[in-house]
């Protein structure tokens, strides 16, 4: 006797010999499936009863790779067929040709015959293979009198026909060849690939845009730092020369002849030290700014010499000196001659001495405004001469930062390139990697393409004497089949 088996085999081996099986395990039990709520464990129970010969068993008592002899869809006469009720059809009778379709609990609902009729209708219209499919009503568990399963439990009774054997493992290979050719036109379209394909590309486009970004980012920053320790460093220095200049003024209006000298030391020292001050602020905010934008610390710049600062002009006074002389001997005379004036009408006697004690009081009056008159002169030239000194300095510093900050700007600018040059090239080395995947992608995806162009009319072919063996002089083409049903096993 031919193995049914073998016979189904051959349909296929004739026309695609090198296609492997359909991998699939037949165990001779019945599957009994169905949406939640449905009524597959009360009608199971019923089942086993009535035919204990058979092996009746639920959805999870299936491994992957095994398929029942008979699929038994139940679905209730509460609610019509969904999609998604469709789909677990689909899963179940993926590899089994004998489906019979079962509406339950018909003793609790008058209507289950439109029920039935609609189901029919909208399981053939979900996929053209399910046409041929019986359906019978059952009551599994009623609530009166003996479960009805006498007509699901004929249907059933044929489960050893060869015919029945063949037709399953037929069905099985039509599964096996449409996942076969879906895997192509998947390969073909690089359906698998497209997702990977997609995120390479906006990877890349991310790598450049960020590069691109960071780049702009750090020019942008160190042109702004530059410009604000500009500004902030001038603003320093001129506050710092501003701040010496008030004191020594002060300073210059409380000296004494005596301490000219120190004074003007003092001056000179305050310059060195303002300098030194400033040019130290400008190298601590420099490498503030280097660290701050992470590039690398500045060369310490040499020290900057005490800027030059002349003698104040106190010896070339020569005119004033005699008009203050002249002022003061008058004034003298005028308190001698009051106050000699002022002996002879008390004292008629005492008129010489009027003379003398006015004589050395006037003498008296006329040094001390003549002393009076320079030092006020005197301080008056320092603090003008401390004016210009102060405003030397100022040109100093400014010019100090000035210098510094170009300085540093041309150094930071010469690392940020540096480095913007070593993350382009790693960005650069990122995106070839890219673009390499990229091409292998592609090839894949033409290597698919051209497999599918070779193997797609073969198995076409094998796949329509399968349905020939199916449906007889009624297969659907492959056009209709796809216009249908969706391809199984999803």
């Amino acid at each position: 006797m031919t193995d049914p088996v073998a016979a189904a085999d051959a349909v296929v081996a004739a026309i695609e010999p090198g296609l492997s099986s359909p991998g699939v395990e037949r165990r001779d039990v019945v599957l009994v499936t169905g949406p939640w709520l449905a009524g597959t464990s009360s009608l199971i129970a019923a089942l086993r009863e009535q035919m204990p010969d058979v092996s009746f068993i639920e959805s999870g008592e299936l491994s992957i790779i095994e398929a029942p002899t008979a699929v038994v869809f139940v679905v209730s006469a509460v609610a019509r067929l969904t999609d998604s009720d469709c789909a677990l059809l689909d899963v179940a009778a993926a590899n089994t040709d004998l489906v019979i379709g079962v509406v339950s609990k018909i003793d609790a609902h008058r209507n289950w015959r439109d029920v039935l009729a609609a189901d029919r209708q909208a399981l053939i219209a979900h996929d053209a293979r399910y046409r041929d499919v019986s359906w019978v009503g059952v009551a599994a568990a009623p609530d009166l009198g003996d479960p009805k399963i006498d007509e699901l439990a004929e249907r059933l009774g044929n489960l050893g026909d060869a015919r029945l054997a063949r037709r399953n493992r037929l069905r099985a290979w039509e599964t096996r060849l449409r996942t076969v050719m879906r895997r192509c036109e998947e390969e073909a379209e690089g359906v698998r690939r497209n997702a990977r394909i997609a995120e390479l590309r906006e990877l890349r486009s991310a790598t450049v845009r960020d590069c691109r970004l960071a780049r702009t980012e750090r020019t942008i920053a160190l042109r702004s730092h530059i410009q604000q320790a500009r500004v902030q460093l001038t603003h320093f220095a001129r506050n710092r020369c501003t701040s010496v200049r008030a004191e020594l003024q002060e300073d210059a209006s409380n000296t004494t002849r005596r301490k000219l000298g120190e004074f003007e030391s003092g001056v000179r020292t305050r310059a060195a030290a303002v300098v030194a001050e400033v040019d130290e602020g400008i190298t601590t905010h420099l490498d503030d700014v280097a660290t701050e934008l992470g590039l690398s610390a500045l060369e310490r710049s040499a020290p900057p010499p005490a800027p030059e600062v002349s003698s104040p002009p106190l010896k070339s006074r020569r005119l004033e000196t005699q008009l203050t002389m002249v002022l003061g001997a008058g004034f003298g005379f005028g308190v001698a001659l009051a106050v000699t004036r002022l002996f002879a009408g008390l004292a008629p006697g005492l008129t010489m001495a009027g003379l003398v004690a006015g004589g050395l009081v006037g003498l008296l009056l006329t040094v001390w405004v003549v002393g009076i008159r320079g030092l006020l002169q005197d301080r008056a030239v320092l603090d003008r001469w401390v004016t210009d000194v102060t405003a030397t300095w100022r040109a100093v510093v400014e010019e100090r930062v000035a210098t510094r900050v170009l300085a540093a700007e041309a150094a930071l600018t010469s690392d940020l390139a540096a480095r913007d040059e070593v993350e382009s090239a790693t960005a650069a080395d990122r995106v070839a990697e890219i673009d390499a995947e990229l091409r292998e992608h592609a090839v894949a995806t033409a290597k698919a393409a051209a497999v599918r162009d070779r193997r797609l009319p073969s198995l076409k072919e094998a796949l329509g004497a399968v349905r020939a063996e199916l449906y007889g002089s009624t297969a659907p083409s492959e056009g209709q089949a796809d216009e249908l049903a969706e391809e199984l096993n999803r």
